[in-house]
């Protein structure tokens, strides 16, 4: 039976030190924030043109994801000062607007003492007023308009958010993280605590939990060093301490222990960014919690312990975590703590933004199937667009195909594109679909040989890139038809010249029927397979071999005579034939 002054939260147990540590937030919560007190972010645009704009229910994690320059840091920037101010500005080009739920009586009264400081020594004071603030930030404030504005925020949320919000949000950049772990005042121990390592000092279950979260991540022990008295300092131990005493006294068994163990000011970068940020979410004062950038001086193992443990200390937490990623990783590690999290996909080109919603189950299905999780398929999120070939040679040959066009003429080249391979034709659609589902413009490159492959493999690469299902029996009666066009000719489609071995009007037909496949990003090699490109470099053999071959030929010193420049014609003019599909925001095959 939860006590009706608990607010539901989760329950950890860990190992710690020996002994069964119960972490349970309930013992030490009191009425607060509505769980759900940010109910919506709306935002000013849609998931594609001409869409109604996005409304966002808010989750424990929200994750904004999205290529370079999509608007990640602005929407934090934007949510930020909407918290602090309630109000949007003319700055603001992503955020629309914010919903907030109210508090109960309870909680409100509980809350007006969670911002409330004491008068001053001669502070003039009015009866009905009282002092709000946080971090050196003081205001008189009316006590019953504060207490109706956190029981109806919609009533006043620009009162709301500077009387009450401002002092529970907290924006961490690279710095600030950091700062989180540097020596701090040990304070009044008789009087509340004000920074996370003051309530952790006097948490043992907490400080049990964040120990055990570096143990995990970093094989040392999370201690806090009381002995510079005044002072409390982070150490690492190699060894965990024998009592909670060893820890937090003075004795000279507690000034030995500290002594032996490393002063976290010489730690890594990293180590301080993943420290300061695990105190905060477990024990951190602000309830609005936004990071930039989280995986900043993390490996990538350690990226995903992080959004594992962040979407974790979510649950059944009345905070709420706002952050802006590059990485596939900490996205990983979200999703798979089972927490509730939104992904948010931002893109802007162009003078054109959207902003998707990507469903939790559709990007586990990208984690999970081992042929997407090896290709590494979930970095696409933080891309504008992905190419997707049949094999690692032909992903290699029209990367590089792209670079130098985007190198010597940026508007030729396809802009900010991942590469990714298939294992061969038939499990492209295994790619793309999932992709586009995501709403991210995925194109796929065939060889011409892909006319051969009728039922079930042809339908479903006509169904990965979304071609209408009306459309299917005419292209797949063309296909069969330019099919056997070619094996009458007696010649080898791939090998011996693509649509050029047949005659005018079957070559007609054969380019209209890639054509028509082009508008819904499939692309097929006229002129037969990844072997006919550059022909004349004399590049001989079949991938891999040819692939060494075409590479040496096209040389690596641009300042060279016989490196090889972009033309006009040849597989310049077919990459440029994906940037235009790319380029096209009314492309078919993406759905809305």
């Amino acid at each position: 039976m939860e006590c009706s002054e608990c607010v539901p939260v989760y329950i950890l147990h860990r190992i710690d030190i020996g002994a069964v540590i119960s972490f349970d937030i309930r013992t030490h919560a009191q009425p607060s924030f509505p769980k759900d007190m940010i109910r919506n972010i709306s935002l000013k645009f849609g998931r594609a043109p001409g869409l109604p704009p996005q409304a966002i229910q808010t989750t424990p994690v929200t994750v904004f994801v999205g290529p370079n320059f999509s608007g990640k840091s602005k929407v934090l920037a934007e949510v930020y000062e909407y918290c602090r101010n309630g109000q949007t500005n003319l700055q603001d080009v992503i955020l629309a607007e914010m919903e907030f739920v109210g508090a109960s009586d309870e909680e409100a009264e509980f809350n007006v003492k969670n911002v409330t400081l004491k008068p001053l020594i001669n502070e003039t004071m009015r009866p009905e007023q009282v002092v709000v603030g946080k971090r050196g930030i003081r205001m008189q404030v009316d006590r019953s308009l504060l207490v109706s504005t956190l029981k109806k925020p919609g009533s006043n949320i620009s009162l709301f958010c500077q009387w009450f919000l401002t002092f529970n949000t907290l924006m961490l950049d690279g710095k600030g993280r950091i700062d989180l772990i540097r020596q701090q005042q040990a304070g009044d121990l008789s009087a509340p605590p004000h920074t996370s390592l003051q309530v952790l000092f006097r948490d043992d279950a907490r400080r049990a939990e964040v120990r055990r979260i570096i143990h995990d991540a970093f094989g040392l022990y999370f201690v806090i060093d009381p002995t510079n008295l005044g002072q409390f300092r982070i150490r690492l131990s190699a060894e965990a301490p024998a009592t909670v005493l060893t820890e937090r006294g003075i004795h000279d068994e507690a000034v030995k222990f500290h002594s032996a163990a490393l002063h976290i000011d010489q730690a890594s970068d990293g180590v301080k960014a993943f420290t300061g940020i695990i105190c905060e979410v477990i024990a951190g004062d602000p309830k609005v919690l936004l990071i930039d950038e989280p995986e900043a001086f993390l490996h990538p193992s350690l990226a995903f312990n992080l959004g594992k443990e962040m979407a974790l200390a979510s649950m059944g937490s009345e905070k709420r975590f706002f952050v802006a990623t590059h990485s596939a990783n900490f996205v990983m590690g979200c999703i798979q703590s089972g927490a509730p999290v939104n992904i948010i996909r931002l893109t802007y080109r162009g003078g054109v933004a959207t902003a998707r919603v990507l469903s939790n189950t559709d990007i586990l299905k990208l984690m999970r199937n081992p042929l997407l999780r090896s290709t590494g398929v979930l970095n696409a999120l933080f891309y504008e667009f992905v190419v997707v070939t049949e094999g690692d040679a032909d992903r290699a040959f029209y990367q590089e195909i792209n670079e130098r066009l985007a190198r010597s003429d940026p508007k030729r080249g396809i802009p900010n594109c991942l590469f990714i391979n298939a294992q061969n034709k038939q499990t492209i659609q295994t790619i793309i679909r999932p992709l586009r589902q995501l709403g991210i413009p995925a194109a796929a490159i065939v060889d011409i040989d892909v006319v051969k492959e009728g039922g079930v493999t042809w339908t479903n690469l006509l169904s990965s890139a979304f071609v209408p299902e009306l459309s299917h029996i005419a292209l797949g009666q063309l296909r069969s038809a330019v099919n056997k066009a070619c094996l009458d000719t007696g010649k080898d489609m791939k090998r011996d010249g693509g649509v050029e071995i047949l005659s005018a009007p079957d070559k007609e037909a054969a380019n209209n029927l890639f054509d028509q496949l082009a508008e819904y990003g499939i692309f097929v090699v006229h002129g037969g397979e990844l072997e006919v490109w550059l022909k004349y470099l004399g590049a001989t053999g079949k991938a891999p071999h040819w692939l060494i071959q075409i590479f040496e030929k096209m040389g690596e010193d641009p300042t060279a005579p016989d490196y090889v420049q972009p033309g006009q014609d040849d597989v310049w003019s077919f990459i440029g034939n994906l940037r235009r599909w790319f380029s096209d925001p009314k492309r078919k095959g993406i759905p809305a």
